[in-house]
This record gives structure tokens, C-alpha cells and sequence, in this order.
């Protein structure tokens, strides 16, 4: 556990402000849920499915870059990409390898299996919604180690939809479904503490210096 007396020490640097927005943000973050946008081409997909994922409380993003290897558009992320936790991925197989070690499923979204519906979506556990290129969709990969096909409902004759706007769309009902339902889907109080100690360094300059005389000042008394 890292040093909560810093802690409050650090966050007297912030306005009263800044400090409960924290606070605010982070009671609504989880973990539960996490995207992977694979080799995604156009820069601003990738970038705005960070800003969806901010907005509606997902901590983490994996971004797998086998073949397309792009800086995030800081300003179609708006921001997003400080407050939320980017994993790059050499290749979809260690990205897969790595969600599966903590716990999750591996969600393919894709309007071409005939599995699971939007609407039916279980969200009781812990799963990774897959985005794939802008043509092709998702590889062979994910296809074959997917957990489960997710696909939104669609009526007209476009058969799919952009990456970002499918994204916000999922994003914005199962958050809203894991939040009215009795799954524990909040961080960790070690987390969020962590989380508290990443944005004040994001936040605030000279941070190094503000915590070096802190030990400095503690080591003498």
C-alpha cells in the first residue's frame, strides 16, 4: 500500500475542485469490463473508443497493433488517454493470453454470428469486448478463442456499424445494466489509491521535486 500521508500530501497541490472530481470519477470506475480494438486503421476509431471508454467508466484499454502501429489523436481522445489505462499488444494472441489470465471472457462483437443479441447480454462476468479492423472486422483469432458473439440489433440495410459508434453504444448498456445489478464491479480500495497517486502525478507539475523534499522532510523529523 503506498504511502496514504503523501497521499493527502499530494493532494493538497490540488484545488478543492480537481480533488472531489477525483474522487467522483473513481467511485464510478471498474475493471469489470474492458475493451480491445485490434489493428484498428483509422487513428480517430481507436482514439474516440478511449474517450467512450472514459465516459462511461472503463479503466482499461487493450490496443493491439500487429500491422497498424499509430499514436492516440490526443485530440479526438479529448484527454481520455490520461485518465484511462492504456495495454499495447504486440500481437491478438498475447493480448487474448493476457485478458484470459486475469479472469476474463473474450466478448467478439460482430453483427455476423448468430449468438447473443445486445439486449440479452449477461454481464455478470468479467468481459473484454473485441473491436476489430475497419474492413476485414476481427481475425481469426479472436474468432476462435471468442467466449461468446455479441451483436447490436439492427433493422435498416447497412449491415454494420463504425467501431467507435458500436463501442459507445455496448459500452453505454452494459455499464448501465452492471451498475443497477448486485455484481461487485467497483475498484479496489488499493486501486483507486493508485489510481489517486497516477492522476495527481498527471495533474500536477513538478511532481518528482514535490515528493522528494516530502521524503526529504520526513526522514529528518
Amino acid at each position: 500500500m503506498q504511502d496514504l500521508k503523501l497521499l493527502e500530501h499530494l493532494e493538497s497541490y490540488l484545488t478543492e475542485r480537481r480533488k472531489d472530481r477525483f474522487h467522483k470519477v473513481l467511485a464510478q470506475r471498474t475493471k469489470h469490463f474492458t475493451v480491445a480494438t485490434e489493428d484498428v486503421y483509422q487513428l480517430h476509431n481507436t482514439s474516440a473508443v478511449i474517450r467512450s471508454c472514459d465516459v462511461f467508466g472503463i479503466q482499461e484499454v487493450n490496443v493491439v497493433e500487429e500491422i497498424n502501429s499509430k499514436r492516440i489523436d490526443r485530440e479526438i481522445a479529448m484527454g481520455a488517454q490520461k485518465w484511462v489505462d492504456l495495454n499495447r499488444f504486440n500481437t491478438t494472441k498475447a493480448c487474448i493470453k493476457s485478458l484470459k489470465s486475469q479472469g476474463y471472457q473474450i466478448v467478439a462483437t460482430t453483427p455476423h454470428a448468430e449468438d447473443c443479441e445486445l439486449y440479452d447480454f449477461d454481464i455478470t462476468p468479467k468481459s473484454c469486448f473485441f473491436f476489430g479492423r475497419e474492413t476485414e472486422g476481427l481475425s481469426q483469432d479472436v474468432l476462435d478463442n471468442a467466449d461468446c458473439f455479441l451483436k447490436i440489433p439492427m433493422v435498416g440495410f447497412t449491415e454494420s456499424l463504425n467501431i467507435s459508434v458500436s463501442a459507445a453504444i455496448i459500452l453505454q448498456h452494459v455499464t448501465s445494466k452492471l451498475k443497477k445489478s448486485k455484481v461487485s464491479w467497483r475498484l479496489s480500495e488499493a486501486e483507486i489509491i493508485k489510481k489517486r497517486f497516477d492522476w495527481i502525478k498527471k495533474t500536477i507539475k513538478n511532481y518528482d521535486a514535490i515528493v522528494t523534499r516530502y521524503q526529504s522532510e520526513q526522514e529528518i523529523s
